[in-house]
Protein backbone atom coordinates (compact mmCIF):
# COMPACT_ATOMS: atom_id res chain seq x y z
CA UNK A 1 0.00 0.00 0.00
CA UNK A 2 1.65 3.15 -0.97
CA UNK A 3 2.37 5.78 1.42
CA UNK A 4 -0.01 8.75 1.68
CA UNK A 5 1.38 11.93 -0.08
CA UNK A 6 2.89 15.29 2.66
CA UNK A 7 1.85 18.02 1.81
CA UNK A 8 3.19 21.22 3.75
CA UNK A 9 0.13 23.61 3.76
CA UNK A 10 2.45 26.72 4.28
CA UNK A 11 4.34 25.66 0.58
CA UNK A 12 0.70 25.41 -0.72
CA UNK A 13 -0.56 29.18 0.20
CA UNK A 14 3.30 30.52 -0.80
CA UNK A 15 3.28 28.84 -4.31
CA UNK A 16 0.01 30.57 -5.26
CA UNK A 17 -1.38 34.29 -5.50
CA UNK A 18 -3.57 35.66 -3.61
CA UNK A 19 -7.08 34.23 -4.01
CA UNK A 20 -10.03 36.30 -3.60
CA UNK A 21 -10.74 33.87 -0.69
CA UNK A 22 -7.41 34.83 1.08
CA UNK A 23 -8.44 38.65 0.30
CA UNK A 24 -11.95 38.51 1.87
CA UNK A 25 -10.13 36.80 5.11
CA UNK A 26 -8.02 40.55 5.09
CA UNK A 27 -11.18 42.42 4.31
CA UNK A 28 -13.11 40.90 7.43
CA UNK A 29 -10.05 41.37 10.03
CA UNK A 30 -9.76 44.46 8.21
CA UNK A 31 -13.39 45.70 9.30
CA UNK A 32 -12.92 43.99 12.64
CA UNK A 33 -9.56 45.71 13.37
CA UNK A 34 -11.25 49.44 11.64
CA UNK A 35 -14.09 49.07 13.88
CA UNK A 36 -11.40 48.40 17.14
CA UNK A 37 -9.46 51.40 16.73
CA UNK A 38 -12.41 53.22 16.44
CA UNK A 39 -13.86 52.43 19.63
CA UNK A 40 -10.35 52.80 20.58
CA UNK A 41 -9.59 56.14 20.24
CA UNK A 42 -13.45 57.43 20.96
CA UNK A 43 -12.89 57.53 24.45
CA UNK A 44 -10.02 60.42 23.74
CA UNK A 45 -12.49 62.89 20.74
CA UNK A 46 -15.27 62.65 23.61
CA UNK A 47 -13.30 63.56 26.30
CA UNK A 48 -13.12 67.86 25.60
CA UNK A 49 -16.87 67.22 25.52
CA UNK A 50 -17.47 65.02 28.84
CA UNK A 51 -15.23 67.71 30.22
CA UNK A 52 -17.93 70.46 29.48
CA UNK A 53 -20.69 68.80 30.13
CA UNK A 54 -19.60 66.82 33.55
CA UNK A 55 -17.38 68.99 34.70
CA UNK A 56 -14.84 66.40 35.23
CA UNK A 57 -10.89 67.72 35.35
CA UNK A 58 -7.61 66.64 33.58
CA UNK A 59 -6.58 64.22 36.15
CA UNK A 60 -10.10 62.55 36.54
CA UNK A 61 -9.82 61.83 32.49
CA UNK A 62 -6.76 60.08 33.59
CA UNK A 63 -8.17 57.00 35.21
CA UNK A 64 -11.08 56.69 32.27
CA UNK A 65 -8.39 56.80 29.98
CA UNK A 66 -6.16 53.85 31.68
CA UNK A 67 -9.15 51.78 32.49
CA UNK A 68 -10.33 50.91 28.70
CA UNK A 69 -6.53 50.05 28.10
CA UNK A 70 -6.08 48.17 31.34
CA UNK A 71 -8.91 46.33 30.10
CA UNK A 72 -7.30 45.99 26.71
CA UNK A 73 -4.21 44.45 27.95
CA UNK A 74 -6.13 41.86 30.36
CA UNK A 75 -8.01 40.88 27.69
CA UNK A 76 -5.17 40.37 25.17
CA UNK A 77 -3.30 38.04 27.98
CA UNK A 78 -6.32 36.36 28.10
CA UNK A 79 -7.59 35.42 24.78
CA UNK A 80 -4.75 35.41 22.97
CA UNK A 81 -3.65 31.95 24.99
CA UNK A 82 -7.22 30.47 24.65
CA UNK A 83 -7.16 31.07 20.56
CA UNK A 84 -3.79 28.76 20.69
CA UNK A 85 -5.78 26.71 22.07
CA UNK A 86 -9.76 26.83 20.29
CA UNK A 87 -8.85 28.36 17.67
CA UNK A 88 -8.56 31.93 16.13
CA UNK A 89 -12.11 32.37 14.77
CA UNK A 90 -14.07 31.39 17.55
CA UNK A 91 -12.21 33.89 19.73
CA UNK A 92 -12.33 37.00 17.05
CA UNK A 93 -16.28 36.30 16.64
CA UNK A 94 -16.93 36.11 20.71
CA UNK A 95 -14.40 39.30 21.13
CA UNK A 96 -16.11 41.09 18.77
CA UNK A 97 -20.12 40.22 20.32
CA UNK A 98 -18.18 41.34 23.52
CA UNK A 99 -16.66 44.34 23.04
CA UNK A 100 -19.64 45.64 20.70
CA UNK A 101 -22.03 45.33 23.68
CA UNK A 102 -19.63 46.66 25.89
CA UNK A 103 -19.60 49.55 24.12
CA UNK A 104 -22.99 50.16 23.43
CA UNK A 105 -24.03 50.12 27.35
CA UNK A 106 -21.02 52.64 27.59
CA UNK A 107 -23.53 54.86 25.99
CA UNK A 108 -25.80 54.98 28.15
CA UNK A 109 -23.34 55.85 31.40
CA UNK A 110 -24.41 58.76 34.05
CA UNK A 111 -21.37 59.11 35.71
CA UNK A 112 -17.67 59.44 34.88
CA UNK A 113 -16.94 56.48 37.34
CA UNK A 114 -19.84 54.46 35.54
CA UNK A 115 -18.21 55.26 32.26
CA UNK A 116 -14.90 54.07 33.57
CA UNK A 117 -15.62 50.82 34.82
CA UNK A 118 -17.75 50.05 31.41
CA UNK A 119 -14.51 51.02 29.45
CA UNK A 120 -12.71 48.45 31.11
CA UNK A 121 -14.87 45.74 30.18
CA UNK A 122 -14.97 47.36 26.86
CA UNK A 123 -11.09 46.62 26.46
CA UNK A 124 -11.35 43.51 26.97
CA UNK A 125 -12.77 42.53 24.14
CA UNK A 126 -11.21 44.74 22.27
CA UNK A 127 -7.50 43.71 23.49
CA UNK A 128 -8.80 39.61 22.15
CA UNK A 129 -9.79 40.96 18.95
CA UNK A 130 -6.76 42.52 17.41
CA UNK A 131 -3.89 39.74 18.08
CA UNK A 132 -6.50 37.30 16.91
CA UNK A 133 -7.14 39.14 13.57
CA UNK A 134 -3.34 39.65 13.08
CA UNK A 135 -2.95 35.84 13.78
CA UNK A 136 -5.54 35.24 11.20
CA UNK A 137 -4.44 37.36 8.69
CA UNK A 138 -0.93 36.19 8.61
CA UNK A 139 -1.59 32.46 8.76
CA UNK A 140 -3.28 32.71 5.42
CA UNK A 141 -0.69 34.73 3.58
CA UNK A 142 2.25 33.77 1.39
CA UNK A 143 5.49 34.21 3.40
CA UNK A 144 6.50 37.11 0.66
CA UNK A 145 3.58 39.23 1.04
CA UNK A 146 2.90 38.43 4.72
CA UNK A 147 4.37 41.94 6.10
CA UNK A 148 2.36 43.94 3.20
CA UNK A 149 -0.68 42.67 3.49
CA UNK A 150 -0.75 42.26 7.60
CA UNK A 151 0.03 45.50 8.19
CA UNK A 152 -2.00 46.16 5.08
CA UNK A 153 -5.51 44.34 7.42
CA UNK A 154 -3.39 46.40 10.70
CA UNK A 155 -4.34 49.40 8.78
CA UNK A 156 -8.02 49.15 9.51
CA UNK A 157 -7.12 50.62 13.05
CA UNK A 158 -6.36 53.60 12.03
CA UNK A 159 -8.17 53.77 9.51
CA UNK A 160 -10.77 53.07 12.30
CA UNK A 161 -9.08 56.24 14.68
CA UNK A 162 -9.26 58.83 11.66
CA UNK A 163 -13.11 57.54 11.08
CA UNK A 164 -13.43 58.47 15.02
CA UNK A 165 -12.17 61.48 14.73
CA UNK A 166 -14.93 62.59 11.91
CA UNK A 167 -17.43 61.46 13.74
CA UNK A 168 -16.59 63.15 17.10
CA UNK A 169 -16.38 66.67 14.75
CA UNK A 170 -19.80 65.77 13.42
CA UNK A 171 -21.71 63.89 15.64
CA UNK A 172 -20.63 65.38 19.13
CA UNK A 173 -22.26 68.80 18.43
CA UNK A 174 -25.35 67.77 17.12
CA UNK A 175 -26.09 64.29 19.22
CA UNK A 176 -23.95 64.49 21.91
CA UNK A 177 -20.51 62.44 22.80
CA UNK A 178 -23.37 58.93 23.39
CA UNK A 179 -23.42 59.00 20.35
CA UNK A 180 -19.88 57.96 19.60
CA UNK A 181 -20.30 54.72 21.54
CA UNK A 182 -23.43 53.66 20.20
CA UNK A 183 -21.87 53.92 16.87
CA UNK A 184 -18.71 51.90 18.43
CA UNK A 185 -21.41 49.21 19.89
CA UNK A 186 -23.54 48.96 16.65
CA UNK A 187 -21.07 48.19 13.84
CA UNK A 188 -19.06 45.34 15.66
CA UNK A 189 -22.53 43.61 16.66
CA UNK A 190 -23.98 43.99 13.12
CA UNK A 191 -20.35 42.36 11.86
CA UNK A 192 -20.60 39.49 14.51
CA UNK A 193 -22.77 37.05 12.09
CA UNK A 194 -20.64 38.07 8.47
CA UNK A 195 -17.28 36.90 10.58
CA UNK A 196 -19.44 33.62 11.82
CA UNK A 197 -20.44 33.27 8.12
CA UNK A 198 -17.66 34.26 5.93
CA UNK A 199 -14.36 33.65 8.10
CA UNK A 200 -12.54 30.02 8.00
CA UNK A 201 -10.54 28.99 10.74
CA UNK A 202 -6.85 28.63 10.36
CA UNK A 203 -5.58 25.81 8.09
CA UNK A 204 -2.48 25.98 10.07
CA UNK A 205 -4.43 25.84 13.13
CA UNK A 206 -6.63 23.06 11.92
CA UNK A 207 -3.17 20.69 10.73
CA UNK A 208 -1.49 21.65 14.46
CA UNK A 209 -4.92 20.54 16.22
CA UNK A 210 -4.93 17.12 13.73
CA UNK A 211 -8.15 18.23 11.94
CA UNK A 212 -9.54 15.53 9.16
CA UNK A 213 -7.29 15.99 5.84
CA UNK A 214 -10.44 16.30 4.46
CA UNK A 215 -11.28 20.13 6.23
CA UNK A 216 -7.54 20.97 5.49
CA UNK A 217 -8.21 20.34 1.92
CA UNK A 218 -11.68 21.93 1.29
CA UNK A 219 -9.64 25.28 2.88
CA UNK A 220 -6.46 24.53 0.55
CA UNK A 221 -8.84 24.09 -2.42
CA UNK A 222 -9.91 28.05 -2.20
CA UNK A 223 -6.36 28.99 -2.65
CA UNK A 224 -5.41 26.44 -4.92
CA UNK A 225 -8.58 24.62 -6.87
CA UNK A 226 -6.29 23.50 -9.96
CA UNK A 227 -4.29 20.87 -7.16
CA UNK A 228 -5.22 17.42 -5.91
CA UNK A 229 -5.38 16.55 -2.41
CA UNK A 230 -6.83 13.67 -2.60
CA UNK A 231 -5.34 11.37 -0.13
CA UNK A 232 -2.98 14.19 0.99
CA UNK A 233 -1.57 13.81 4.72
CA UNK A 234 -1.30 17.81 5.62
CA UNK A 235 2.62 18.74 7.22
CA UNK A 236 4.82 21.56 8.35
CA UNK A 237 2.99 22.49 11.84
CA UNK A 238 5.28 20.96 14.59
CA UNK A 239 3.15 20.58 18.11
CA UNK A 240 6.05 21.44 20.62
CA UNK A 241 5.74 21.11 24.09
CA UNK A 242 4.94 22.73 26.86
CA UNK A 243 1.71 25.48 27.13
CA UNK A 244 2.17 28.36 24.10
CA UNK A 245 2.76 31.02 27.26
CA UNK A 246 6.01 28.84 27.79
CA UNK A 247 7.02 28.27 24.55
CA UNK A 248 7.64 32.39 25.07
CA UNK A 249 10.43 31.52 26.77
CA UNK A 250 12.41 28.81 25.51
CA UNK A 251 15.79 29.17 23.78
CA UNK A 252 15.94 30.57 20.40
CA UNK A 253 12.94 33.04 21.31
CA UNK A 254 13.31 34.58 24.79
CA UNK A 255 15.82 36.63 23.36
CA UNK A 256 13.21 38.28 20.70
CA UNK A 257 10.58 37.92 23.02
CA UNK A 258 11.89 40.56 25.79
CA UNK A 259 13.33 42.42 22.64
CA UNK A 260 9.47 42.70 20.98
CA UNK A 261 8.35 43.56 24.67
CA UNK A 262 10.15 46.59 24.63
CA UNK A 263 9.35 47.72 21.43
CA UNK A 264 5.62 47.16 21.80
CA UNK A 265 5.75 48.97 25.62
CA UNK A 266 7.39 52.34 23.98
CA UNK A 267 5.42 52.50 21.14
CA UNK A 268 2.18 51.96 22.37
CA UNK A 269 2.84 54.26 25.68
CA UNK A 270 3.83 56.96 22.75
CA UNK A 271 0.61 56.25 20.43
CA UNK A 272 -1.80 56.11 23.62
CA UNK A 273 -0.49 59.69 24.79
CA UNK A 274 -0.71 61.27 21.73
CA UNK A 275 -4.15 59.66 21.12
CA UNK A 276 -5.73 60.31 24.44
CA UNK A 277 -4.13 64.13 25.17
CA UNK A 278 -3.53 65.75 21.76
CA UNK A 279 -7.30 67.12 21.40
CA UNK A 280 -7.32 68.65 25.21
CA UNK A 281 -3.71 69.70 24.64
CA UNK A 282 -4.03 71.85 21.02
CA UNK A 283 -7.61 72.79 22.20
CA UNK A 284 -5.84 74.21 25.56
CA UNK A 285 -3.95 76.28 22.80
CA UNK A 286 -5.99 78.23 21.70
CA UNK A 287 -8.00 75.63 18.59
CA UNK A 288 -11.43 74.99 18.64
CA UNK A 289 -12.84 71.53 19.74
CA UNK A 290 -13.73 70.68 15.87
CA UNK A 291 -10.18 71.93 14.82
CA UNK A 292 -8.20 69.97 17.32
CA UNK A 293 -10.22 67.09 16.86
CA UNK A 294 -9.71 66.91 12.83
CA UNK A 295 -5.64 67.79 13.27
CA UNK A 296 -5.35 64.95 15.54
CA UNK A 297 -7.17 62.93 12.87
CA UNK A 298 -3.57 63.30 10.84
CA UNK A 299 -2.30 60.94 13.63
CA UNK A 300 -3.94 58.13 12.64
CA UNK A 301 -4.11 59.53 8.70
CA UNK A 302 -0.38 59.24 8.87
CA UNK A 303 0.02 55.88 10.70
CA UNK A 304 -2.50 54.41 7.90
CA UNK A 305 0.20 55.82 5.16
CA UNK A 306 2.74 54.54 6.96
CA UNK A 307 1.40 51.41 7.62
CA UNK A 308 0.95 50.29 3.52
CA UNK A 309 4.66 52.23 3.17
CA UNK A 310 6.69 50.13 5.82
CA UNK A 311 4.77 46.95 4.97
CA UNK A 312 6.03 47.40 1.19
CA UNK A 313 9.66 48.15 2.38
CA UNK A 314 9.47 45.10 4.87
CA UNK A 315 8.61 42.89 2.45
CA UNK A 316 12.02 43.89 0.41
CA UNK A 317 14.43 44.95 2.93
CA UNK A 318 15.50 43.86 6.47
CA UNK A 319 12.37 44.61 8.32
CA UNK A 320 14.12 45.24 11.57
CA UNK A 321 16.22 48.22 9.87
CA UNK A 322 13.25 49.52 8.50
CA UNK A 323 11.42 49.92 11.71
CA UNK A 324 14.29 50.73 13.57
CA UNK A 325 14.78 54.02 11.30
CA UNK A 326 11.05 54.42 11.32
CA UNK A 327 11.18 54.76 15.07
CA UNK A 328 14.23 57.60 14.68
CA UNK A 329 12.22 59.54 12.91
CA UNK A 330 9.12 59.38 15.06
CA UNK A 331 11.45 60.91 17.61
CA UNK A 332 11.81 63.92 15.49
CA UNK A 333 8.61 64.32 14.77
CA UNK A 334 7.07 64.34 18.41
CA UNK A 335 9.33 66.74 19.45
CA UNK A 336 8.25 68.68 16.60
CA UNK A 337 5.13 69.10 17.47
CA UNK A 338 5.48 70.54 20.57
CA UNK A 339 6.73 73.86 19.16
CA UNK A 340 4.69 73.89 16.19
CA UNK A 341 1.06 74.88 18.39
CA UNK A 342 1.51 78.73 17.02
CA UNK A 343 1.13 77.26 12.92
CA UNK A 344 -2.16 74.83 11.82
CA UNK A 345 0.09 73.65 8.97
CA UNK A 346 3.25 73.07 10.95
CA UNK A 347 1.29 71.32 13.64
CA UNK A 348 -0.65 69.00 11.16
CA UNK A 349 2.69 68.05 9.34
CA UNK A 350 3.94 67.27 12.70
CA UNK A 351 1.27 64.97 13.95
CA UNK A 352 1.34 63.45 10.30
CA UNK A 353 4.78 62.29 10.59
CA UNK A 354 4.28 61.09 14.30
CA UNK A 355 1.80 59.41 12.82
CA UNK A 356 3.29 57.88 9.51
CA UNK A 357 6.27 56.91 12.26
CA UNK A 358 4.83 55.99 15.42
CA UNK A 359 1.52 54.20 14.54
CA UNK A 360 2.79 53.17 10.93
CA UNK A 361 6.03 51.43 12.89
CA UNK A 362 3.17 50.35 14.93
CA UNK A 363 1.29 48.13 12.48
CA UNK A 364 4.69 46.90 11.54
CA UNK A 365 5.99 45.46 14.59
CA UNK A 366 2.50 43.28 14.89
CA UNK A 367 3.08 42.10 11.85
CA UNK A 368 7.11 41.14 12.65
CA UNK A 369 5.86 39.55 15.74
CA UNK A 370 3.35 37.38 13.86
CA UNK A 371 6.27 36.31 11.67
CA UNK A 372 8.52 35.56 14.51
CA UNK A 373 6.17 33.03 16.51
CA UNK A 374 5.26 29.40 15.13
CA UNK A 375 1.89 28.26 14.63
CA UNK A 376 1.91 26.48 18.03
CA UNK A 377 2.17 29.98 19.97
CA UNK A 378 1.46 32.45 16.99
CA UNK A 379 -1.66 33.98 18.86
CA UNK A 380 -0.07 34.10 22.18
CA UNK A 381 3.20 35.56 21.00
CA UNK A 382 1.00 37.89 19.42
CA UNK A 383 -1.55 38.64 21.67
CA UNK A 384 0.76 38.87 24.74
CA UNK A 385 3.30 41.49 22.87
CA UNK A 386 0.29 43.66 22.61
CA UNK A 387 -0.75 43.30 25.86
CA UNK A 388 3.27 44.54 27.47
CA UNK A 389 2.72 46.86 25.04
CA UNK A 390 -1.21 47.56 26.48
CA UNK A 391 0.88 48.41 29.94
CA UNK A 392 2.91 51.46 28.13
CA UNK A 393 -0.83 52.08 26.73
CA UNK A 394 -1.98 52.79 30.33
CA UNK A 395 1.02 54.17 31.34
CA UNK A 396 1.37 56.83 28.81
CA UNK A 397 -2.68 57.38 28.62
CA UNK A 398 -1.98 58.27 32.70
CA UNK A 399 1.19 60.78 32.36
CA UNK A 400 -0.30 62.77 30.32
CA UNK A 401 -1.96 64.87 32.43
CA UNK A 402 1.26 65.19 34.89
CA UNK A 403 3.36 65.96 32.30
CA UNK A 404 1.27 69.13 31.50
CA UNK A 405 0.82 69.88 35.15
CA UNK A 406 4.90 69.94 35.56
CA UNK A 407 4.73 73.19 33.48
CA UNK A 408 7.54 72.68 31.35
CA UNK A 409 5.78 74.12 28.55
CA UNK A 410 4.74 72.42 25.46
CA UNK A 411 7.99 72.08 23.59
CA UNK A 412 9.88 70.38 26.31
CA UNK A 413 7.00 68.32 27.30
CA UNK A 414 6.95 66.61 23.86
CA UNK A 415 11.01 66.60 23.90
CA UNK A 416 9.75 63.97 27.00
CA UNK A 417 8.23 62.08 24.89
CA UNK A 418 10.17 61.66 22.39
CA UNK A 419 12.75 59.61 24.47
CA UNK A 420 10.54 56.10 23.97
CA UNK A 421 10.67 56.21 20.79
CA UNK A 422 14.57 56.13 20.76
CA UNK A 423 14.30 52.96 22.82
CA UNK A 424 11.84 51.40 20.68
CA UNK A 425 14.49 52.26 17.92
CA UNK A 426 16.76 50.24 20.40
CA UNK A 427 14.71 47.10 20.94
CA UNK A 428 13.96 46.50 17.45
CA UNK A 429 17.36 46.78 16.28
CA UNK A 430 18.53 44.67 18.76
CA UNK A 431 16.39 41.72 17.77
CA UNK A 432 17.66 42.38 14.07
CA UNK A 433 20.90 42.14 15.50
CA UNK A 434 20.49 38.90 16.95
CA UNK A 435 18.76 37.42 14.23
CA UNK A 436 15.90 35.15 12.79
CA UNK A 437 14.78 33.39 15.77
CA UNK A 438 13.72 30.32 13.60
CA UNK A 439 17.42 29.57 12.86
CA UNK A 440 18.10 28.59 16.25
CA UNK A 441 14.96 26.98 17.60
CA UNK A 442 14.79 23.51 18.30
CA UNK A 443 13.41 21.38 15.87
CA UNK A 444 9.70 20.94 17.42
CA UNK A 445 9.95 24.68 17.19
CA UNK A 446 11.78 25.43 13.80
CA UNK A 447 7.68 25.76 11.24
CA UNK A 448 6.37 29.45 11.29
Amino acid sequence: MPNPRSIDVQDVINRHGVSRFQMRIVFLCFLVVAIDGFDTAAIGYIAPALRAQWGVTQGQLAPLFGAGLFGLMIGAFLFGPLADRVGRKAMLVVTTAFFGLASLASAWSTSIEMLTVLRFVTGLGLGGAMPNAITLTSEYCPEHRRSFLTMAMFCGFTVGSALGGFAAAHLIADHGWSSVLVIGGVLPLALVPVLALGLPESARFLVLKQAPAETVARLLKRIAPAEDFSGAVFTGIAKPKGSPIGQLFQPGLVASTLCLWVTFFMSLLIFYLLSSWLPTIISSAGLTLKEASLVTVMLATGGTVGGLVLGALMDRVNPHAVLGLSYLAAAGFVALIGSSTGSVALLVAAVFGAGFCVAGSQIGINALAASTYPTANRATGVAWANAVGRVGSVVGSMIGASLIGLGYGLPATFGIVAVPALAAAGGILLKGRLGTPAARLAPALQST
